[in-house]
């Protein structure tokens, strides 16, 4: 992967890319240049045939990130804040054709958190906090949390976390869906790797396909939902992979993934 970032650091584990925001002073807060070596970061591990999941963290123990820079949000003006920004990083990473995890270590609130709400897999460690604290400050969300918090967890939750601005903790978190493990905090890039690695052992087409039928589907009718779905199943059904993945499991062995 790509070196050479001032705000995030990047390494390989096996079939997993980890990605990390690293400004632990600030609570790991996501400036404008933060954001910017997220997205080329994202977009260079969705180019590499060799990585299989993406997983983003934040440095440290205390913050996965606690939200926009506010010393850029400041400043930010009408015209600013009708750009993407955060916005876009979290629709990048649920266009990522590669599932996607959250591993939040400690706070996670404002933009850490729309951008926790981007990936498809969230996992927590016990000390992990959520809010959207943004109605405090005079604002909104802008980073996609009015549309994305209440699809995950309900619209009475989202309502709730959203208008109220008060944190939940790992606990409640995992009660109303919007995470959907808690591990020990010396654990949880650990198990980012292993479900990372039980994701690598299918035939590729699978999450990927799994993931697009669940975007579209959450946007459709069920009708149509249900159609693209014999579709995509269709098109799978003629894969080498699908040949030798049931072939596998009729014969008692591991099957060998060819993506093809």
């Amino acid at each position: 992967m790509s070196e050479g970032y001032q705000q995030i650091l990047t390494e390989r584990r096996g079939p997993m890319a980890l990605i990390t925001i690293n400004r632990p002073d600030k609570h790991n807060a996501i400036s404008l240049e933060t954001l910017a070596e997220l997205q080329h970061a994202v977009a260079v591990a969705g180019e590499d045939e060799a990585v299989r999941v993406l997983t983003i963290t934040g440095a440290g123990d205390r913050a996965f990130a606690a939200g926009s820079d506010l010393g850029e949000v400041l400043h930010r003006d009408f015209k600013k804040a009708l750009e993407p920004i955060v916005q876009g990083l979290a629709a990048q990473l649920e266009a990522l054709p590669k599932p996607t995890i959250a591993a939040i270590n400690g706070i996670c609130m404002g933009g850490g958190l729309e951008v926790a709400l981007g990936c498809d897999l969230r996992v927590a460690a016990p000390n992990a906090r959520f809010a959207t604290p943004e109605g405090k400050l005079g604002i909104i969300p802008g980073g996609g949390a009015t549309a994305r918090l209440p699809r995950i967890v309900g619209r009475g939750w989202g309502m709730e976390m959203l208008l109220m601005g008060e944190p939940i903790d790992a606990d409640r978190a995992l009660q109303i869906g919007l995470v959907t493990r808690i591990v020990p905090a010396d654990e949880l890039l650990d198990e980012a790797l292993r479900m990372a690695e039980h994701l690598a052992s299918f035939a590729p087409f699978v999450p990927r396909t799994m993931k697009a039928m669940v975007h579209f589907g959450m946007e459709a009718s069920m009708a149509g939902a249900l159609m693209f779905e014999k579709y995509a199943q269709g098109a799978l059904v003629q894969t080498e992979d699908k040949q030798e993945g049931i072939s596998a499991f009729l014969e008692k062995r591991d099957p060998d993934f060819k993506g093809r």
